[in-house]
């Protein structure tokens, strides 16, 4: 909810003043700030406003009748319906600083077994019964070296993979797709959506292997990470406990494999367009411009995408994971994004103080 911004002794800018949120304020800019704002392709977003309008922010009902029933036919009538109806803000922290950090993430395509077999051992869990009654829950050493914690998660297997890294990966980004060989020979592709964690802490093993003085500081990417382990098979498992974080899993069909997952909005996120966000500084739902760079190659990213999704990693006022989408690209993509970013919300004019809000004065 935004929150009612303290009296200052300036005058407001002619938009009204600042919008303090938890973790965040906005400050009313006027369009030309936005860098690279006629370059994008902004009508290539609005299927992820669409997707984003079927929970719409508070505030936002009225306009997203208008983004359901005229989509735009062009990006330059996409970019006249923003500017008539909304007002970009400027996001910074409490302290004024509006720069900060994107990463990105992506969803997994993992080769996996019904059954074990060969070198497919690495078991994905469903949530063990006796999750909710232990607060925290066993750390990942001791869910895969202790009998009694091993016991919880027997006969909860969903499925198995060949690389302990793979089903790492898995857990970090939270959600992934696997094509399984069932016991009949038959294949087929399903998603595995986070059901749970273990209610330990997260820890980088990148973080890890940077402090072990296994790599360099600032070049801890994932396929660093896994030539690492490919070099020192024999410290692998100690790789992975440093992170005690443990996520389970639960299985759904994949009707349209076109579809990514659904985010923490509750709806499916689009590649490209959505973003992960601390909601305390932006609601889900909220359109964002983002000024950033790509990890290969370091030309601009800047534009249009849609705040719905969140992350343990992702706090703080100018902070996202960019959603890259799924297969080998994203992967890489994804894997070595560690970037600036700059970030603008684009909020109803009409509904510019907020809910239970006010302006600045």
């Amino acid at each position: 909810m935004l929150l009612a911004l303290a009296a200052c002794t300036t005058a407001p800018p002619k938009h009204g003043g600042p919008l303090v949120r938890d973790q965040s304020r906005w400050i009313p800019v006027e369009w030309k700030e936005l860098p690279g704002w006629n370059g994008d392709g902004v009508s290539a977003a609005w299927p992820a406003l669409a997707s984003g309008c079927t929970r719409p922010p508070q505030g936002w009902e009225k306009l997203c009748t208008s983004v359901k029933n005229d989509p735009p036919h062009t990006d330059a009538h996409a970019r006249d319906w923003m500017t008539k109806h909304l007002q970009p803000y400027r996001v910074e922290s409490h302290d004024g600083k509006a720069s900060g950090l994107i990463t990105g993430y992506y969803e997994p395509m993992i080769e996996a077994r019904r059954k074990p077999a060969g070198p497919y051992r690495v078991a994905l869990y469903l949530p063990p019964p006796d999750l909710a009654t232990r607060r925290p829950y066993w750390t990942r050493q001791q869910l895969e070296t202790q009998p009694p914690a091993q016991a919880a998660l027997r006969g909860r297997e969903i499925a198995y993979v060949a690389d302990p890294l793979d089903a790492l990966v898995l857990q970090i980004q939270g959600s992934g797709r696997l094509r399984v060989t069932e016991p009949d020979g038959s294949v087929r592709t399903v998603r595995l959506a986070f059901a749970g964690h273990n209610d330990q802490p997260y820890q980088s093993v990148g973080r890890w292997l940077i402090e072990q003085g296994e790599l360099p500081a600032g070049q801890a990417s994932w396929p660093a990470i896994k030539d690492w382990a490919r070099r020192n098979p024999a410290r692998v498992d100690e790789l992975l406990w440093a992170n005690p974080r443990f996520v389970f899993f639960r299985e759904e069909p994949l009707p349209n494999p076109a579809l990514g997952p659904r985010g923490a909005m509750g709806v499916p996120l689009t590649p490209g367009r959505s973003i992960a966000v601390d909601p305390r500084s932006i609601p889900y739902g909220t359109p964002v411009w983002v000024d950033t760079t790509e990890p290969l190659g370091n030309s601009p990213l800047r534009r249009l995408v849609l705040a719905q999704d969140t992350g343990s990693a992702i706090v703080g006022a100018v902070r996202a994971d960019y959603f890259w989408g799924w297969g080998n690209d994203a992967a890489e993509q994804a894997g070595r994004m560690k970037q600036p970013l700059r970030m603008w919300v684009l909020w109803p004019k009409e509904k510019a103080a907020g809910p239970a809000s006010s302006r600045g004065r």
